[in-house]
């Protein structure tokens, strides 16, 4: 991995984790019935309506921002260039011949004369 593909990664995972702490912090649409009753959203930091519009803006950055480095990883993953076999790197070997009754890894020797008929007694 490069080092720009190992940037673009931590960035990926920082907005990850910045979209999901902004989307728990958001408030669900059922809260806002009990929000007219007086639940307290006006004590808010970002007074009663600010909220709302912040997170949900700065949601919507961080995913247009998560869009765009899902694609550069993509992009430069399709770059990489695949693995190298360390097989594919040896020499080709020289072939082999396997001789009748000498195991594969045995030295080979050459092949010993059969023995000669014994003569035959005309009896």
């Amino acid at each position: 991995m490069t080092t720009l593909h190992w940037f673009v990664l931590i960035v990926h995972v920082l907005i990850a984790v910045g979209i999901i702490g902004l989307v728990l912090l958001q408030r669900g649409k059922g809260a806002e019935a009990g929000a007219a009753f007086g639940s307290g959203s006006s004590a808010t930091v970002f007074g009663a309506r600010g909220s709302a519009n912040f997170l949900s803006t700065s949601t919507a950055f961080l995913a247009a921002g998560f869009f765009v480095t899902s694609l550069a990883l993509a992009y430069l993953g399709a770059q990489r260039k695949p693995p190298v076999s360390v097989l594919d790197t040896l020499p080709p070997a020289a072939e082999v011949t396997l001789q009748e009754g000498v195991p594969p890894g045995a030295a080979s020797a050459p092949l010993p004369a059969p023995p000669a008929p014994a003569p035959a007694d005309d009896q």
